[in-house]
């Protein structure tokens, strides 16, 4: 495929998405209560061992945080609208690392007991879709596979969950493994802190 064809599907891919994304001119919806209800139970059948109340906590904060960064971020418009406004300089954040960054920083203030954060990356190897960033919990010793995706970026701030090997839209890798592949095809030592040679995703 030439350079030209493959920039126009990317074009393509991406306005698809735009169209596909809702965009919110006042703020994204508030959830309800049985929204966050049906987290905190799906949370809890992570695990035998999980602390229902950290369940719930994890749920809240997972639906409602991204209110407050949908805010400071200034979204208006759908993600990828934003992403463009956001690499321009038009807004101060809300590229998908932005979101999953923060995101975890607020959960990681809770510090769980019974639950664990994870950082993952999808489409790093894919020709024509975006490079994208989450978080995801899971019970405490499990791995991301085992856990939920929780991501506001997709959806402008309005919480989108699933178990990680159920989302259709992205398949999911850790960060850290994909850093060190990053890092390794620039002939870099992969072994380097994640912050040598980075590329954030979008």
């Amino acid at each position: 495929m030439t350079p030209l064809l493959r920039l126009l599907a990317a074009f393509l891919l991406a306005a698809l998405a735009s169209a596909c994304a809702p965009s919110f001119p006042d703020g994204p919806p508030q959830p309800t209560e049985r929204d966050i209800v049906q987290l905190t139970i799906a949370i809890n059948y992570l695990g035998p061992g999980i602390d229902p109340v950290e369940a719930a906590r994890a749920a809240r904060i997972a639906y409602l945080y991204p209110l407050q960064l949908a805010e400071s971020y200034q979204i208006t418009d759908a993600p990828i609208v934003h992403n463009r406004k956001v690499n321009r300089g038009l807004k101060p954040r809300g590229l998908c690392w932005h979101w999953a960054t923060d995101m975890e920083a607020r959960l990681a203030q809770e510090n769980f007991r019974t639950l664990d954060l994870h950082r993952a990356i999808a489409n790093a190897d894919a020709a024509f879709r975006l490079e994208h960033s989450t978080v995801i919990v899971s019970a405490k010793g499990r791995g991301m596979y085992d856990g939920i995706v929780l991501d506001p970026w997709r959806r402008g701030g309005a919480l989108f969950w699933s178990r990680t090997t159920e989302d259709r839209w992205y398949d999911w890798k850790p960060r850290a493994q994909v850093l060190a592949d990053k890092r390794a095809a620039r002939g870099l030592d992969p072994r380097l802190p994640p912050a040598v040679a980075a590329t954030p995703s979008r």
